[in-house]
C-alpha cells in the first residue's frame, strides 16, 4: 500500500505547505535577468555562487520532486524541467549544473528501498549528480558494505552536491565477468577535483570529476546487478510502492533523456531572445539601411529560427507528457519499448533546437554578434557543448534506434 502524500515524524517539514507549482514557475522567471547578468562570473568560478545556491534552496527548488514524507514538494517532474528550461534562458551553465544535481532525487526515489531513501532524504535539500559511465570498483567491506575506489568525470552539479550516484565494477566470483553497482554516496567520502572549466562551452556548470579512495558505505545504498540505463520498471518500483505518486514508477533513462532535451530548449530559446535584440538595435550592413527587424530577410529568420525552436518546445513537453502518463498506467505499460521510444523523442527535440540555432541564428547574427564575452557567442558555445554530448551525439543517435527496433519487432534478446 502507498504512503499518504504528507511528510512522516522524524523527517523535516515541508517548508511552504501551500506553495504551488505556479509559485516556483513565477520564481524561476525572476530569476532569469540576474542569472543572465552573471553569466561570465559563473564560467570564472566554473560553478555558480553560494549566494545562487542559498536562492535556490529559498525557492525550494532544492526539493521539487523529493518524496513529500521526506519534507519535499512531490510536484510532478514536469514542474521541475519547466522551471529548468527558464533558468536555461537565463544561464545555461547554471540551469544545466541545478537540473544535473537536482533532478535525481526523483531516480533514488525510484529505485532505492525504504532504508535507504529514509537516510538519504534526511536533510530535505536533495542534491545527486549521476554518471553513466562506470569510474572505479566496488569490493565487500568486511561488515558487508561496499569500498569504492575510483575517479568518475563530468559530474555536473558536484560543487554544493549531497550526494553523489554513480557507477562502479564488482568482480565476479569463480571466473565469472564483473558486473555493475548502481550505489549513492554521501557528500564526505569523496573528493572533488579542480579540473573544470577549460571545455569549450558550459564552463560554469560544475561538471568536476570525484576520486574515491577506499570511501565505504553500507549495503543499502549500492545496487549489485543495476545500471540506470537498463532498468526494468514493469514489474514496480520501490518508490511506486513506498510513495503516493505515480512518477515514482517512471523509467529512469527516459527521465535522464527529458533532461536533456529540456536544457537544450531553454538554451536555445535564450538565443533566441538575444538574437531579437541584435535585430531591434543593430542595422543591415548593405543599402537600403535599416534596422534589421524591418529586414524582409531578418523577419524570414527570425520567424524560421522561432518556429523550430517553438516546435523543440512542444516536442519535449509533449513527451514529458507521455512520460507521467505511462507512469499512471499498470506498471507493465511502461516497457522498455516505450522507455526508448520517449528516449528518442527527446533527442529529436535537442536536435530541432540545436538546428534552430545553428542553421539559422548563428550565421545570420553577424560575426560581431558572436565576439567578446556576447550572449550569443556564449549560448552558441553552451549549445554546442550540448549537443555534442556523449548520450545525444553517440547513444541516442545509433545504439538507442536499433535496440528500439529490436524491441518494437521482439527481435531483442536480453
Amino acid at each position: 500500500m502507498r504512503r499518504p502524500a504528507v511528510s512522516d515524524p522524524g523527517f523535516p517539514p515541508v517548508p511552504e505547505p501551500d506553495l504551488t507549482p505556479a509559485d516556483l514557475i513565477a520564481r524561476a522567471e525572476a530569476m532569469v535577468p540576474e542569472l543572465l547578468a552573471r553569466q561570465s562570473e559563473v564560467e570564472r568560478r566554473t560553478f555558480y555562487g553560494e549566494d545562487v545556491h542559498e536562492m535556490f534552496r529559498d525557492a525550494g527548488f532544492y526539493r521539487i520532486t523529493v518524496p513529500r514524507r521526506y519534507g519535499g514538494y512531490e510536484f510532478e517532474f514536469e514542474t521541475f524541467l519547466r522551471v529548468v528550461m527558464i533558468l536555461a534562458r537565463g544561464c545555461p551553465s547554471t540551469a544545466w549544473m541545478f537540473c544535473l544535481g537536482a533532478a535525481h532525487s526523483l531516480v533514488t526515489a525510484m529505485l532505492f528501498e525504504e532504508k535507504a531513501q529514509d537516510e538519504l532524504f534526511r536533510g530535505g535539500d536533495f542534491i545527486a549528480p549521476a554518471v553513466i559511465a562506470p569510474g572505479g570498483t566496488a569490493t565487500r567491506s568486511p561488515d558487508g558494505g561496499w569500498i569504492i575506489d575510483g575517479t568518475w568525470n563530468y559530474c555536473s552539479g558536484i560543487p554544493y552536491a549531497t550526494h553523489f550516484i554513480g557507477h562502479a565494477m564488482v568482480a565476479g566470483d569463480d571466473g565469472e565477468p564483473p558486473h555493475p553497482l548502481l550505489f549513492i554516496a554521501p557528500r564526505g567520502t569523496w573528493t572533488r577535483l579542480d579540473d573544470w572549466g577549460g571545455q569549450l562551452g558550459l564552463k560554469g556548470s560544475g561538471s568536476h570529476s570525484v576520486r574515491f579512495d577506499r570511501a565505504e558505505i553500507p549495503d543499502h545504498f549500492g545496487l549489485e546487478h543495476t545500471h540506470l540505463g537498463e532498468v526494468s520498471v514493469t514489474s514496480g518500483t520501490s518508490g511506486s510502492a513506498l510513495h503516493a505518486h505515480p512518477q515514482y514508477g517512471g523509467a529512469p533513462m527516459s527521465s535522464m533523456c527529458l533532461e536533456g532535451a529540456t536544457l537544450g530548449v531553454g538554451i536555445a530559446q535564450g538565443a533566441l531572445e538575444a538574437y531579437g535584440e541584435v535585430l531591434s538595435t543593430r542595422k543591415t550592413s548593405t543599402p537600403p539601411i535599416t534596422l534589421r527587424v524591418d529586414d524582409p530577410d531578418y523577419q524570414r529568420w527570425f520567424g524560421q529560427a522561432t518556429a523550430m525552436i517553438s516546435a523543440a518546445e512542444a516536442i519535449t513537453l509533449s513527451a514529458i507528457r507521455q512520460w507521467h502518463d505511462l507512469t499512471t498506467r499498470e506498471p507493465a505499460a511502461f516497457t522498455l519499448e516505450e522507455d526508448l521510444r520517449i528516449a528518442m523523442i527527446c533527442r529529436e527535440a535537442a536536435e530541432l533546437a540545436w538546428r534552430g540555432v545553428e542553421a539559422v541564428i548563428q550565421p545570420t547574427a553577424g560575426t560581431s554578434s558572436v565576439t567578446g564575452d556576447g550572449r550569443l557567442e556564449r549560448v552558441w558555445r553552451d549549445l554546442s557543448t550540448c549537443h555534442s554530448h556523449a548520450g545525444f551525439a553517440v547513444l541516442l543517435t545509433t545504439a538507442l534506434p536499433r535496440v528500439y527496433t529490436q524491441a518494437h519487432f521482439g527481435r531483442l534478446t536480453v
